[in-house]
């Protein structure tokens, strides 16, 4: 059995090694692991976590190095299929800190990890694991839509986070993120996004009415990340508003992955939701502290000593 199995996004990140400069003048690079929902099951293994993704990859180079990349963080990678046709998607991004970063898809229209169908899933696998995660991009296209739908149905217990991952630009409209998004609340028991994202979701990006309502869609944890402001938490009987951790921001880019990769964490262990969002904020803060995404994510050890007012090496 896996505590946790992610689906979704993953691919190769070329992150400039210049910051504070535009991609046009960039003059060198970096190759790394991506996708959010490959780097929250980095992130969960980090903590040591049995962690898997179900993803797929195009049948070319870059296929092959995202299949090495998961195994050597530890990740299973049994789950990861391989789509003939469309490339392996690549994504690059800006680096303008404290709280400024582009990012740019070259994911074309129909990339492998949208490809994924309901009949490629392992769905006894991922009706045992302790936690499912899912985001909302992949709810964005056929057959990855069904795929999810059928993924879903096979969760009768455990935690079903839903990631609400809101990329404008990876939807046809506003309003089918809309209408998917909030037909999946009723699939979930965590629910976990920022401003923008609760607003897509619950139609409100007040902090505190987007936790209610959240929790009244039928959500045992709501999570609003808010930037600046901290995190705010709410289940039945909690509500934490976390600040956020004092850092020298480098790259704003994979912070939630880390965040995520912790609260599944919390969740498997049995945290206290405080416990688990401060110790979360903690991971987030740490990869925002660092240029890379999955290979900056931190162990266990290393976010608990930022909580114990330590910094971040590099």
């Amino acid at each position: 059995m896996f505590d946790l199995i992610t689906i979704g996004r993953c691919g190769v990140d070329i992150y400039p090694l210049q910051t504070g400069v535009g991609l046009a003048h960039v003059e060198t690079f970096g190759k790394f692991l991506g996708g959010s929902p490959t780097n929250v099951a980095v992130a969960a293994t980090r903590h040591g976590l049995r962690s898997a993704v179900v993803t797929a990859v195009g049948a070319d180079p870059f296929g092959e190095w995202v299949r090495q990349a998961i195994r050597s963080f530890g990740v299973d990678d049994a789950f990861v299929g391989t789509v003939a046709g469309p490339p392996t998607p690549v994504t690059f991004c800006e680096i303008f800190p404290p709280d400024h970063f582009p990012i740019y898809f070259y994911r074309g229209e129909h990339p492998p990890d949208l490809q994924l169908t309901a009949d490629s899933l392992d769905l006894a696998a991922i009706g045992e694991a302790k936690v499912f995660w899912f985001t909302g991009t992949g709810l964005s296209q056929e057959p990855s839509r069904s795929a999810h739908a059928a993924a879903l149905s096979a969760r009768t217990s455990g935690w079903t986070v839903f990631d609400l991952d809101y990329r404008p630009m990876l939807w046809e409209s506003p309003e089918s993120a809309e209408r998917e998004v909030r037909q999946a609340l009723r699939h979930a028991n965590v629910a976990v996004g920022n401003l923008d994202e609760v607003e897509v979701a619950v139609g409100t990006r007040d902090p505190e009415s987007a936790a209610q309502a959240l929790l009244d869609a039928g959500m045992e944890v709501a999570i609003v990340k808010m930037g600046p402001g901290g995190v705010l938490a709410r289940s039945k009987d909690e509500h934490v508003v976390v600040p956020p951790v004092k850092i020298e921001v480098v790259n704003g880019l994979g912070a939630g992955d880390a965040f995520g990769g912790a609260v599944c964490h919390g969740l498997v262990r049995g945290w206290s939701l405080e416990r688990t969002v401060r110790f979360a904020n903690a991971a987030g803060a740490h990869v925002a502290a660092r240029l890379a995404c999955a290979d900056a994510m931190p162990s266990t050890d290393e976010v608990l000593a930022l909580l114990d007012g330590g910094e971040v090496r590099p």
